[in-house]
């Protein structure tokens, strides 16, 4: 259940926070016409699976995935609501046996050395790093992937445009994670071309690499 095929064209995924389920399609809209593949919509307000059912049925051009995956529930809801990928800020047993068991791409945070292996002894080889920055950020990663070539980083947390381009040069890290080329203010004033043009250049800063 690795996402690594899934996201292989992938370079950087909005993590988005959806107060507004009724701006999700717009939203989605706006990253797509900037170059952006995938989205990654956070479970953490009431309407992200209907954010996620929205953009998956009107936006079917992006890859939609559920963020802040916390309990097994959370994979029938998701596959419900049309995500194709999952993501976890950690891992647990409950987790790893309903992703393989519903046959869902999925990536699992970890942040120290045993959990990497452990997910590794899993079939993982894409694990989330995170939170990236507060977890000693990019001489923290290097250090762990350095006895780990087999595996491959999606880090999310704290990074910003300037430190984008350097997690990305990195051969171990496969894509990022982040929001701030989607400003909040934006989102909620509905200024979508604002976002695409914010998502535009912080993809193309990305794929200069």
């Amino acid at each position: 259940m690795d996402a690594t095929d899934l996201l292989k064209d992938t370079r950087l995924v909005p993590v988005v926070v959806i107060e507004d389920w009724t701006k999700a399609a717009d939203l989605a809209r706006a990253l797509s016409d900037a170059g952006v593949n995938a989205i990654e919509v956070t479970l953490r307000t009431k309407d992200a699976l209907r954010a996620i059912e929205v953009i998956a049925s009107e936006v079917p051009e992006i890859i939609v995935g559920a963020g802040s995956v916390r309990s097994p529930v959370h994979f029938e809801q998701i596959l419900k609501a049309g995500a194709r990928f999952a993501v976890s800020p950690g891992a647990t047993e409950g987790l790893l046996a309903t992703a393989r068991e519903r046959g869902i791409p999925f990536v699992p945070g970890a942040e120290t050395a045993s959990e990497i292996l452990r997910l590794m002894d899993r079939g993982y080889t894409l694990q989330k790093f995170f939170p990236a920055e507060q977890s000693g950020g990019l001489a923290r990663l290097k250090a762990l992937s350095a006895p780990l070539p087999e595996i491959s980083f999606f880090p999310t947390g704290g990074i910003t445009g300037e430190l984008a381009k350097d997690y990305l040069a990195q051969s171990f890290v496969q894509c990022i994670g982040g929001s701030w080329f989607i400003a909040a203010d934006k989102l909620r004033n509905g200024d979508f071309e604002g976002i695409r043009q914010d998502a535009h250049k912080a993809l193309t800063t990305c794929n200069d690499l």
